[in-house]
């Protein structure tokens, strides 16, 4: 029996990543609090999101014996402070200055929910950033780029050329590491276009 794959995001940059894979899915957004519990630590943080995203949109699917669901969330972490999304130019010039000139890291966790099962992976990457001229900033919160995105910067657009160096995976901080999300697929027994290995 076919599964029936839902991605639990209208993230256009987490849809367009797993159609890479080449799976079939449908996508239905996952109303969530967000809010981070006072003593969780990131990694706790982005895996309990995850999971809830995608435990939300299961509870909602009429099939559910049929249907996997997979949740993401992505957060950006320098020197033990999460940062999320920016609440304006002020708070976007605090984190890109934060950065500037040093490294962090991106932490993107991905849940997969079935019926009686979930399986959780979170992924982390370190970033480098070149150091960052308040001016710079101004003009890149004028493109719009930066002001829906954890740590207030995209790795794919724009802000590509802060970037120096990364060490771990690039689809990962974009919002959906591509190598783990393949081999959590090809082990619940969803087929893409090619045949996937679990070694």
């Amino acid at each position: 029996m076919n599964k029936q794959l839902i991605l639990a995001s209208q993230s256009p940059r987490r849809k367009s990543l797993l159609s890479q894979l080449g799976y079939q899915f449908e996508t239905i957004a996952a109303d969530i609090d967000e809010t981070q519990y006072g003593n969780e630590n990131a990694e706790c943080y982005v895996e309990r999101l995850a999971k809830e995203k995608a435990q939300y949109v299961f509870d909602l699917l009429a099939n559910q014996d049929n249907s996997l669901v997979i949740g993401s969330d992505t957060c950006v972490v320098c020197e033990e402070r999460i940062f999320g999304k920016p609440k304006d130019l002020a708070d976007s010039i605090e984190m890109l200055s934060s950065l500037s000139g040093k490294s962090h890291q991106v932490l993107t966790a991905i849940a997969l929910v079935g019926k009686n099962s979930i399986t959780c992976d979170v992924v982390t990457t370190k970033v480098f950033f070149k150091t960052l001229t308040e001016d710079e900033i101004k003009q890149y919160w004028q493109t719009a780029e930066p002001q829906d995105k954890a740590g207030s910067y995209a790795i794919q657009g724009i802000a590509g050329q802060f970037v120096k160096s990364i060490q771990g995976s690039y689809s990962a901080v974009v919002g959906l590491p591509l190598f783990e999300c393949a081999q959590m697929l090809s082990k619940a027994g969803l087929s893409s276009i090619l045949p996937m290995s679990t070694e």
